[in-house]
């Protein structure tokens, strides 16, 4: 029993970045003019959903093709602390639905990246697992044999792209949540409608993810300078 006084703990302050909207849009454009051609398509479409819905990186690697609900723009993805096992119906308990996870685009971002499967993971690697490996059925396309993209994979891969300093230097997938919210929280949105978007149930977590960029702070502080034609 914690006695009356004790005090709790704060939360402490992550020390994940938050990039810049500019930094983010040049990774994951895929406009012929502006886009990186040495990034493939796989990793431009995971980068993307996990900037949108700023997703958990293990809810985005997780998805299914089955799962998708492209006229929706949704999915369902096993929320963090959900139990183990395949995926119920929608309305389950434990499951939640991420939020604009297919993009903005005509075209929804996550069917180039299927390549004309219908079921399997989202995301697979170019090769089968080894003979010795143990891999779920969930883990594995059916019909290509192909594995589904590791954290540890994915990782690596947008460290490659994003290294300036050597391996390891790069950014981390987390990073996009980060941006994420942080963008949206300097474009105005509410506590309430992070908390709704990134599905934290309290404040003060939201809080960590919240880095506003120096530009954000200027542009807020100009507000104060004597006769501000916005006041």
């Amino acid at each position: 029993m914690v006695p009356a006084w004790a005090k709790r703990l704060a939360v402490p302050d992550s020390e994940t970045p938050a990039r810049s909207k500019m930094a983010v849009d040049r990774l994951i454009a895929v406009d012929r003019l502006i886009a990186r051609r040495e990034v493939h398509l796989r990793e431009k479409t995971l980068w993307r959903m996990l900037y949108e819905t700023a997703g958990r990186s293990e809810e985005i690697l997780g998805v299914n093709i089955e799962e998708l609900d492209f006229a929706g723009r949704r999915c369902l993805v096993k929320a963090k602390g959900a139990r183990k096992g395949p995926l119920p119906g929608p309305g389950t308990r434990g499951l939640r639905a991420g939020d604009r996870v297919l993009g903005r685009r005509h075209r929804p971002a996550a069917a180039p990246t299927a390549q004309g499967r219908t079921r399997g993971p989202v995301f697979v690697t170019h090769r089968r697992p080894g003979p010795g490996k143990v891999v779920s059925s969930r883990d594995v396309c059916p019909d290509t044999g192909l594995a589904r993209l590791s954290y540890g994979q994915a990782r690596a891969l947008l460290d490659e792209h994003t290294a300036l300093r050597g391996p390891g230097t790069g950014w981390d997938l987390h990073e996009y949540r980060h941006s994420a919210l942080t963008h949206l929280g300097e474009q105005g949105a509410s506590l309430l409608m992070l908390m709704a978007k990134s599905r934290h149930k309290k404040p003060e977590n939201v809080r960590r993810y919240f880095k506003p960029s120096p530009e954000a702070i200027s542009e807020l502080t100009s507000l104060l300078a004597p006769g501000d034609a916005r006041r």
